[in-house]
């Protein structure tokens, strides 16, 4: 077991250290550069075509194959607004300081047009599988993308099996049983604290329940396929970010005179915190890099922007322009990250927990718990209960997610009938996430959510030219009115299908 620990030790900081860390960043600048700041400059116009679109066409299906980019959205912020934009800001700050923050939004700044990116490669190589639904993602644009280069064709078939290996894993603990094992342990130490928990085979006996009423819970929803998945999230995702963010403004608002000197903090540790007296251990230099790791982490963790997984969701859009849905992706981090997690750090810092003059948390505080004790001690016991009904639904959710992501990395190694098998196995584990202790299993996962980013990464930076291609495209057809020649698809055709349906209008 130490062997274990030491090995995934190793490759972790491989993955999420400064090699990641330049890999990430480096594709995030490249990509805002070579598209010439569009998440800015374009601010008004992707906001229009996505935020501002979304209860009207939005809302319309033109392809018996795919979602709408309403259900699209829900379905993929199902994955990506989970526990991470709670318990993962709150631990970023705890150990990076309250500059974390900050470097949770330039990762997500950078990570905008890095997600756009996916975006539009995902569903400008996206194809149909034997059943008729699309099949999109990471695995097909370093296929056929990169491996359409000279001599890199067994290249991007080794990075789209890679990413699918480490996908799959990953599906299984960071997409599965870490979340299951957090709403097990909110739940039971809020509701349950006082039922007599019992035992059985060394775990308590209400644990067990717990995972058995997960596992059945999720099994209506995922064995009624995707299209259940699609409408169930339609439903869940926009009432529990709501549903969270009032509550977190209600704290706001009652603590607003603290707000200004949130804000002076988060900029002020920006490098890390400076308070080495304070107790802090290690070099400026080692405290200033832990403190971007955990802000880029963290951030990264949350809204998916560099992993790739995401796009597998996206591709299933009945979309027919790649760069409409690339938009998708800008607005998605925004929402995910600019939005929500920062509700959740202004509650953190605003709190007293975290000293906003020396950086430092304060001794005793427990990252894990700690949003939680925030809103008991502000609103009472109704403030604890919204913050473990908001992780519940928020880890919930994600577990639907991610066994999709999971299901199309099988699908795309081992077939169709071999995705099916992965439901069955991905809803059994379920109740070994609620009775889980060790940590070793949210460790190792959390290595292969990092070496997801590699691969899908290069493919990202490799396939820049075309991403540049496909928006110059758009920008002039679709907003200076030039009549020339849409680029929809890889596949001639897929690009003719498309061309009628945007000539008739459906698109």
């Amino acid at each position: 077991m130490q062997t274990v620990v030491k090995i995934n030790e190793i490759v972790n900081n491989f993955a999420w250290g400064t090699f990641g860390l330049i890999l990430l960043l480096g594709t995030g600048v490249i990509c805002t550069l070579m598209l010439k700041f569009f998440q800015v400059h374009r601010v008004g116009h992707w906001f229009k075509k996505t935020f501002g679109c979304m209860f009207k066409e939005g809302r319309i299906i033109n392809d018996a194959g795919a979602l709408s980019q309403f259900r699209t959205i829900c379905t993929s912020l199902c994955a990506v607004i989970g526990t991470g934009n709670i318990a993962g800001v709150s631990a970023a700050i705890c150990i990076g300081g309250p500059g974390a923050v900050f470097w949770m939004w330039v990762a997500a700044f950078f990570g905008m047009m890095i997600k756009y990116s996916e975006n539009v490669l995902g569903v400008y190589y996206r194809r149909r599988n034997t059943e008729g639904a699309w099949s999109g993602g990471p695995m097909y644009y370093l296929q056929d993308g990169l491996g359409s280069k000279k001599h890199c064709r067994w290249l991007g078939k080794l990075l789209g099996v890679l990413f699918c290996i480490f996908t799959m894993l990953a599906s299984f603990g960071i997409g599965n049983m870490s979340q299951i094992n957090k709403i097990t342990i909110n739940f039971t130490s809020t509701f349950l604290s006082e039922v007599d928990r019992g035992e059985f085979m060394g775990r308590p006996v209400v644990d067990w329940w717990l995972g058995v009423i997960l596992m059945f819970a999720t099994a209506m929803i995922l064995m009624g396929g995707f299209r259940r998945l699609a409408i169930v999230s339609e439903k869940l995702v926009p009432f529990m970010i709501v549903f969270y963010i009032v509550g977190c403004f209600v704290i706001i608002i009652m603590r607003i005179n603290r707000i200004p000197e949130v804000f002076a903090s988060i900029f002020k540790f920006a490098l890390g915190p400076a308070a080495v007296k304070g107790g802090a251990t290690g070099t400026a230099v080692q405290i200033a890099f832990n403190t971007i790791k955990n802000g880029c982490k963290r951030g990264v963790f949350s809204n998916e922007a560099g992993l790739g997984s995401s796009v597998i969701i996206h591709s299933n859009t009945c979309v027919r322009e790649p760069v409409r849905q690339g938009m998708w992706g800008i607005a998605e981090v925004f929402l995910d990250t600019m939005v929500v997690c920062t509700t959740t750090a202004l509650v953190v810092l605003s709190s007293g927990t975290i000293d906003l003059s020396t950086g430092l948390a304060v001794q005793g505080t427990e990252d894990a718990t700690l949003v939680a004790g925030v809103f008991r001690q502000c609103l009472g016991r109704p403030g604890e209960w919204l913050v473990v009904i908001a992780i519940t639904l928020f880890a919930f959710t994600t577990v639907m997610g991610w066994s999709y992501y999971g299901a199309k990395a099988t699908e795309y190694l081992f077939g169709i009938k071999a995705a099916k098998i992965y439901r069955f196995v991905f809803i059994l584990i379920i109740v070994f996430g609620a009775v889980m202790e060790s940590n070793l299993a949210w460790d190792i996962s959390d290595t292969f959510n990092g070496l997801m980013m590699i691969p899908n990464l290069i493919g990202v930076l490799t396939m820049t030219p075309l991403t540049i291609k496909l928006t110059k495209n758009y920008i002039l057809r679709r907003i200076k009115g030039q009549d020339i020649t849409p680029m929809l698809s890889f596949d001639e055709n897929i690009e003719k299908d498309a061309l009628r349906a945007i000539r008739k209008g459906a698109d």
